[in-house]
């Protein structure tokens, strides 16, 4: 398996991924009350309904470009309108919630089958690295996403979470050093993050596999 098969199969995983996070979040919302997302059509498994210029052309093929030890994207931010939740910070909360858990929820199940053809004896080389690539990048989308800042779902956490008095501590998070943030995370994260994912997917897979 040559490395621009495993390179062109990580973009596809991760568009696939990105898709099933965006329709997370909107199914959520929608569930909780809310139906901008279904009436922005954002609730389609179509990946072009889901495209962020920047998030998910440019900064894949950035870190394609610079060899990056990982690859990661993120789509356009579904809309919601809290006004429609019954409860509001519970709402936002679940909704920014939806995504990275549908991703964790993927990585277990691929984990599952990984262990189950394992056990039957019917797993080649191959198709162990394909299912593991599942495994990691689905973990690795669910906690980059949960950095705290936009345009990231971990900022719907903050807002929802955080007492109004640390008005101060949002407006940094959400105010225009958000660019700075992610600069800075992409520039930290393969170094601190990848290696405890890539750690965390074999604990779930049962076995390391190299890629």
């Amino acid at each position: 398996m040559n490395e621009v098969s495993i390179k062109i199969f990580q973009l596809i995983v991760l568009y696939a991924s990105m898709v099933v996070h965006e329709v997370s979040h909107g199914m959520t919302a929608y569930k909780l009350g809310d139906p901008t997302a279904k009436l922005a059509g954002r609730l389609s498994f179509n990946p072009l309904k889901h495209i962020d210029p920047f998030g998910t052309v440019i900064l894949p093929l950035f870190l394609i470009l610079f060899q990056s030890p990982f690859i990661i994207c993120y789509a356009k931010p579904v809309p919601f309108d809290p006004n429609n939740f019954r409860n509001v910070k519970k709402g936002i909360m679940l909704t920014g919630l939806a995504g990275p858990l549908s991703n964790i929820f993927l990585a277990v199940v691929f984990s599952f089958l990984i262990r189950l053809l394992s056990f039957f004896g019917i797993l080649s080389s191959s198709f162990l690295t394909f299912l593991f690539i599942v495994v990691f990048l689905n973990l690795l989308f669910a906690f980059f996403n949960l950095a705290p800042f936009p345009p990231f779902d971990g900022h719907h956490l903050v807002f929802s979470l955080l007492p109004d008095k640390f008005y101060r501590i949002k407006n940094f998070l959400f105010g225009n050093y958000w660019i700075l943030m992610l600069i800075w995370i992409l520039f930290i994260f393969p170094y601190l993050f990848v290696p405890l994912i890539y750690n965390l997917s074999v604990i779930l897979a049962g076995q390391p596999v190299g890629f």
